[in-house]
């Protein structure tokens, strides 16, 4: 009777447990953040005390001076007007260079026989230095938006076909097979499996291209702009501002890091069977 009835009885994890890894969790989280805090001060500190003498500061300048150059963009309304001008044209590119990229190469899954024959084609586009364009791109979209969208949306497609490509044909065939044996039709096959498998490698895809379309608004600034980060510090540059060059790459670096914990945000919203600890 004992034995039936603890037979019965629904079996749970004990809620200490679960709170004791939610705790061991939260702890780990907080001592890789206190090491990286602790080393970006070491780093800054050790920079500080490196670029005490005039030389090398004026080569590298310092921590305090580079502070000094973001307060001063801030209050003259430079820093929001050129971040949010290279943050719209990062996002765009970003935007279409991906849509287009993970579209084609998820179709190329539907034909072994034309991705082989599109091989060569996309390793010979990707091979291409984005900067080696930029002079025709300025010729065939003028000194506008348009250039800077074009530089971004290049730096960003090849990569994203590529990728979103080896995540469709990564599927397991045996899953494949499966579902064919089921009647499955192959558009079916597609959307309920092939997508979803590939979300994995499309969403690594993101945070590695997020890198390149900032990379490719800033050489189209380089190029011809009036505004922009990439402006700014090439107008610092020549004018031998180093303090004001590095305050447009720390704030190029704070845009990618935002951009990257977007992606992060919305590859855990539309992935919530993935465990991501």
């Amino acid at each position: 009777m004992l034995e039936e009835t603890c037979s019965q009885a629904p079996v749970q994890a004990p809620a200490p447990s679960k709170r004791r890894s939610l705790l061991r969790r939260w702890r780990g989280r907080l001592a890789v953040l206190a090491c990286q805090l602790a080393l970006l001060v070491a780093l800054l500190a050790l920079w500080q005390f490196a670029t005490s003498s005039q030389a090398l500061a004026f080569l590298f300048g310092s921590p305090s001076e580079i502070w000094g150059m973001l307060v001063k963009m801030q209050q003259d309304g430079s820093l929001l007007q050129d971040a949010s001008v290279t943050g719209m044209e990062t996002l765009l590119g970003f935007l279409i260079g991906n849509v287009i990229g993970t579209v084609l190469g998820l179709s190329l899954w539907y034909s072994r026989f034309v991705s082989k024959v599109m091989q060569p084609f996309i390793v010979a586009l990707g091979s291409i230095p984005i900067v080696a364009l930029a002079p025709i791109v300025i010729i065939w979209f003028g000194t506008g938006l348009a250039s800077k969208l074009a530089m971004s949306t290049l730096s960003v497609v090849v990569v994203a076909l590529v990728i979103a490509y080896k995540g469709a044909t990564g599927v397991d065939d045996d899953q494949i097979n499966l579902m064919r044996t089921l009647g499955a039709a192959r558009r079916q096959i597609f959307c309920k499996l092939v997508v979803p498998a590939s979300l994995r490698d499309i969403f690594a895809g993101l945070k590695l291209t997020v890198g390149f379309a900032l990379i490719g608004a800033i050489l189209g600034e380089f190029m011809s702009s009036s505004d922009g980060l990439g402006h700014a510090i090439f107008k610092a540059g020549s004018l031998y501002i180093i303090p004001k060059v590095f305050a447009g790459v720390v704030v190029t670096i704070a845009l990618a890091l935002f951009l990257s914990f977007l992606v992060g945000r919305l590859e855990r919203l539309l992935m919530p069977w993935h465990n991501f600890n």
